[in-house]
């Protein structure tokens, strides 16, 4: 343990309200399939209410790739609630049609068929549609299906000052204790991918007649023999405008002038595309980026944001407010996607990242040598003979493991403390059969399960999901519990209706102020 882990740890013992204070949120995507777990090609069903404007439901890229968003808590009880009940709005609403429980896709249809998130004709409508155009033109439709947990977490304004950070602005002090977690993420987040990586295989049809590499399992299965998660790698499909990014992570403005970049400058493959087809809008602009959410990164620096008002501006202007962790694989066995006790574990890790020594990367800001150990471990995590590289050594994934996890215990251990729990310490405790046992990973259950069964990853995961929705039905909602999920359906249905009906610009013009919106971070 080094001593400025001992150090915060010290002192976040010797506070122990300021931790109780932290607040987590789940988004959870998953895709909307028919009984023989083929996608749906409906329309977003209006039972669950307007996509738009609904504060728990919403779709993602496509109209049949639901999210489900809780609010934020302040335990994670509270928060596993909030999303049962959101799972079961759904699963009891969705008569005919299921949720697609894992991240990899269902059988999708040709992909010209694949339907695009519709969320009416308003102009905060069209700009969501018509960004969700640009990402089939850049990177097809098919791969914008994978799905995943993503785990929003805050620490209290007070925790940064207990940390004694030099910054003393409160919203700069913020920012850098952020982004100095965001650092260490980037550096230990492969053990993650180990230990939850959930997408070691994927239907034969999902890659369109291609192999990506990739080895077979029966007539209707891809994997890889020691994968973790295929959905966090390349999967044979690269885009050189977003492998060209390497963010910095030394400081958010430096961090936020790169991602300025990559937005405001032209893409020469974008340029040929253009901005509009027969008349009508088909991307939202031909840069590197359309919008600052099209860069796909594990981690972001988070804040919320007004009407029309741009992350970039947001966040030069008021700070980082919480970090979202996207690098989650849906836990195929969790009616929710997620256990609790993975909620936790996440919790304690990020509480690591951020009171663990940060030292500012080198190579302006990017860290090859972390980014070569993500990729490692999501392709090949469960090699018994894997080494990483740790500042420049190489170290075995398990000896590594095994320090993290004695470190991230001891932030579990004061979590348990703080919040009166035993779980976190738990959560901590149950990782190391995995690390002891490869065949214990999520991943290795996967492939154990398809090869003992002989059955199909799409027959293995319909089963599974189809299971899952049974008994989120079977539970149901309680009378209270229906009259709410009515009452928001209807309420967001009346206010998308009141915001189209709003609208007073025309489209062309909206798209404009929506560009000029965004201020150079130096200006804010």
């Amino acid at each position: 343990m080094t001593s400025t882990l001992y150090k915060h740890l010290a002192q976040l013992q010797a506070n122990p309200t300021i931790l109780g204070q932290s607040l987590r949120g789940i988004e959870k995507e998953g895709l909307r399939v028919d009984q023989q777990g083929l996608l749906s090609t409906k329309p977003h069903p209006t039972v669950l209410g307007s996509a738009l404007t609904h504060p728990s439901i919403t779709t993602d890229y496509s109209e049949a790739l639901l999210e489900l968003i809780t609010g934020t808590h302040k335990n994670v009880d509270a928060l596993m609630s909030e999303l049962d009940l959101v799972h079961r709005v759904v699963a009891t609403n969705l008569h005919d049609e299921l949720l697609w429980n894992h991240s990899m896709p269902a059988h999708l249809p040709a992909e010209a068929d694949i339907p695009i998130a519709w969320y009416g004709t308003s102009n905060t409508g069209m700009i969501k549609h018509v960004y969700r155009r640009g990402l089939a033109q850049r990177y097809g439709k098919t791969m914008q299906c994978i799905a995943g947990v993503h785990y929003n977490f805050s620490f209290d304004e007070s925790f940064w000052s207990v940390l004694d950070l030099p910054q003393t602005d409160a919203k700069d002090r913020r920012s850098t204790g952020y982004i100095s977690l965001i650092r260490n993420f980037t550096r230990y987040s492969w053990l993650l991918m180990y230990l939850f990586g959930a997408s070691p295989a994927v239907s034969r049809d999902f890659l369109r007649g291609q192999t990506a590499g990739l080895a077979s399992l029966g007539d209707h299965t891809l994997y890889l023999p020691y994968a973790t998660s295929l959905r966090m790698s390349d999967l044979g499909y690269q885009n050189k405008a977003q492998a060209s990014l390497k963010l910095c992570y030394n400081d958010l403005p430096m961090f936020l002038e790169r991602l300025y970049d990559a937005v405001t400058t032209p893409w020469p493959d974008y340029q040929k595309i253009g901005t509009r087809h027969d008349g009508q809008w088909i991307q939202l602009n031909t840069n590197v980026l359309q919008i600052e959410n099209e860069f796909y990164s594990s981690i972001r620096p988070k804040r919320t944001t007004g009407p029309c008002e741009r992350p970039i501006t947001a966040l030069a202007e008021r700070g980082i407010q919480y970090v979202e962790v996207r690098c989650l694989d849906i836990d195929p066995t969790e009616p929710l996607g997620i256990a609790g006790q993975t909620a936790r574990f996440v919790d304690a890790f990020l509480l690591f990242c951020a009171i663990q020594e940060s030292p500012p990367f080198a190579d302006s800001g990017w860290c090859p040598e972390s980014a070569s150990n993500f990729a490692s471990v999501v392709k090949q995590g469960r090699l018994p003979s894997l080494q990483l590289k740790y500042q420049g050594k190489e170290l075995s994934l398990a000896n590594w493991a095994e320090q993290l996890l004695e470190q991230i215990g001891l932030c579990a251990e004061t979590l348990d403390g703080a919040l009166g729990d035993t779980r976190y310490a738990q959560s901590v405790s149950a990782q190391r059969e995995k690390i002891l046992d490869i065949e214990a990973t999520p991943s290795a259950r996967v492939l154990a399960h398809l090869k003992t069964s002989g059955m199909s990853y799409q027959d293995y995961a319909l089963e599974q999901s189809s299971a899952h929705a049974q008994r989120l039905r079977k539970t149901g909602l309680n009378p209270a519990e229906r009259a709410l999920a009515s009452k928001q359906a209807e309420k967001s249905l009346v206010d998308q209706v009141a915001l189209e009906a709003s609208d007073i610009e025309d489209f062309d013009e909206y798209v404009a102020r929506f560009h000029r919106a965004l201020k150079h971070p130096s200006q804010s």
